[in-house]
C-alpha cells in the first residue's frame, strides 16, 4: 500500500471519538460551505461533498437540512477558516485547522496548549513544506472496474494514488487538494458514487518516537482536538 493509504488508515483511528462532535464538525463545515457557494447543492461542489460525508457518518438528513437552512440566515454565525502550525515536544511538526468566529480566543487557546505541553506555535506558512495538501475520495468500485485502468483515466484530474481498501470495499483516490473539483466533476459525470471526500495534510518525512515520548505528544495533541473550535490536526509522528 501507498504512504498516502497507510497514514490515512493509521490517522482514521484516531479520529473524532464520539457522534456529536462530529456532527458538530461537519455542522461548521456546512455554514461554512452554504456562504461561500450557496444553499443548492447541484451549483456547490463543496457542499455536495459535505453530504456525501455527512451521510457517510449516520449524520441525520434532517440534521443536515437544519445546518444548511440555518447557514442561510443572515444572523448565522460567520466561521472563517484558519491554519495554525507549531512543533510538539521532540520536534514533532503540528498543523492545526480551525473554524472559528472569534480567531483572537483561537489563537490564544491554540498557543497555551502548545506552550504549555513544551511546545510552540509558529507563523503561518512555516510548515507547509513539511505536509502535502491532499484531497481523498472514497468510491464505489464497479463491478466490471479495473484499477489500472481507473488510475491511467484519472491520472489527467488530478489523481495521485489509486487504493483498493478490501476491508470496505471501497477504492481510494488520492490528488492534490487544487485538483479536487476536476476529481469530482469526472466522477460525477461517469456515474461514480463518491462515499465520502476528506481533506489531509500527510507529512513528507516522519519521525520516530518512544512510547514514553508519545505518551507526552498525545496530551498535546488531545487537548488541540477537544478544542471546539479546532476541525484537524495533523502531525509527522511515525504511526
Amino acid at each position: 500500500m501507498g504512504r498516502a493509504f497507510e497514514y490515512r488508515k493509521a490517522r482514521k483511528l484516531k479520529r473524532w471519538g464520539n457522534m456529536s462532535r462530529t456532527f458538530t464538525r461537519i455542522g461548521k463545515e456546512i455554514t461554512i460551505a452554504v456562504k461561500a457557494g450557496g444553499p443548492d447543492p447541484s451549483t456547490n461542489p463543496r457542499l455536495r461533498a459535505l453530504m456525501q460525508n455527512a451521510k457517510a457518518e449516520n449524520m441525520p438528513k434532517d440534521t443536515v437540512e437544519r445546518a444548511i437552512k440555518k447557514a442561510t440566515d443572515k444572523d448565522a454565525k460567520d466561521y472563517k477558516e484558519i491554519t495554525y502550525e507549531g512543533y510538539g515536544p521532540y520536534g514533532i511538526a503540528i498543523f492545526v485547522e480551525a473554524a472559528t468566529d472569534n480567531n483572537t480566543r483561537t489563537v490564544a487557546n491554540v498557543r497555551s496548549y502548545f506552550t504549555k505541553h513544551g511546545g510552540s506555535l509558529g507563523t503561518q506558512g512555516s510548515l507547509t513544506f513539511l505536509f502535502d495538501h491532499k484531497v481523498v475520495l472514497k468510491i464505489q468500485p464497479k463491478p466490471d472496474m479495473s484499477l489500472e485502468d481507473l488510475e491511467l483515466e484519472l491520472i489527467d484530474y488530478g489523481v495521485d494514488e489509486v487504493e483498493q481498501d478490501e476491508e470496505e470495499g471501497t477504492v481510494l483516490l488520492y490528488g492534490p487538494f487544487e485538483e479536487y473539483s476536476n476529481i469530482q466533476q469526472y466522477l460525477e459525470g461517469n456515474g461514480f458514487e463518491i462515499l465520502s471526500t476528506e481533506f489531509v495534510r500527510i507529512p513528507n518525512d516522519v519521525k520516530e518516537v518512544t512510547e514514553e515520548q508519545r505518551e507526552s505528544l498525545d496530551k498535546l495533541l488531545e487537548k488541540l482536538e477537544e478544542d471546539e473550535d479546532v476541525q484537524n490536526v495533523f502531525h509527522n509522528i511515525a504511526e
